[in-house]
């Protein structure tokens, strides 16, 4: 018998339930970047930023009014280059608050058989607890550091487009 559902038998798939799903999401190398710390977040960010740089400034070469105005091109190259991070970003806040949400429901949704023949089990008041606890104490700091990331980058982009336009 199943340890997380004392009561009566789970039916949901193990790989379906949403403590396993945070279980997934933090052996992830790409999910846990913002799980661990700051610097875990920021460094592979930055990483992403200084990949993009040269491919963005190549791209922002070819328009005619910025090669030949320097400090404009570097300016929108290097706002264009945030772009990919804010996609990894939006892509992990999109799995994370997947998650969150599964760990805040009452019921979880699955499927059986795996032909999108959706069920719903209404959880036990124990499992609620435990992923309630998991979802305000270990998902929701990941979230919030994922929103402060995406609004850093959204003033980033404002404050580069805005002094791209006073030059």
């Amino acid at each position: 018998m199943d340890q997380a559902c004392p009561s009566p038998p789970c039916p949901v798939p193990t790989n379906q339930r949403p403590l396993e799903e945070y279980r997934q999401l933090c052996a992830s190398w790409f999910f846990t970047w913002p799980a661990v710390k700051a610097s875990g977040l920021i460094r592979p960010l930055a990483w992403c930023w200084l990949i993009s740089l040269p491919l963005s400034l190549l791209i922002a070469s070819g328009s005619w009014p910025l090669r030949h105005n320097l400090p404009r091109l570097v300016l929108v190259a290097a706002v264009f280059a945030v772009l990919p991070a804010v996609f990894l970003l939006l892509r992990q806040w999109l799995g994370w608050s997947y998650v969150h949400r599964r760990l805040r429901s009452e019921r979880v949704e699955y499927e059986e058989s795996g032909w999108y023949d959706g069920q719903v089990w209404e959880k036990p008041l124990a499992w609620r607890q435990q992923d309630l606890l998991v979802a305000l104490h270990e998902v929701r700091p990941v979230l919030a550091r994922l929103e402060l990331g995406l609004g850093l980058a959204a003033g980033l982009i404002l404050l580069g487009t805005g002094l791209c336009q006073a030059l």
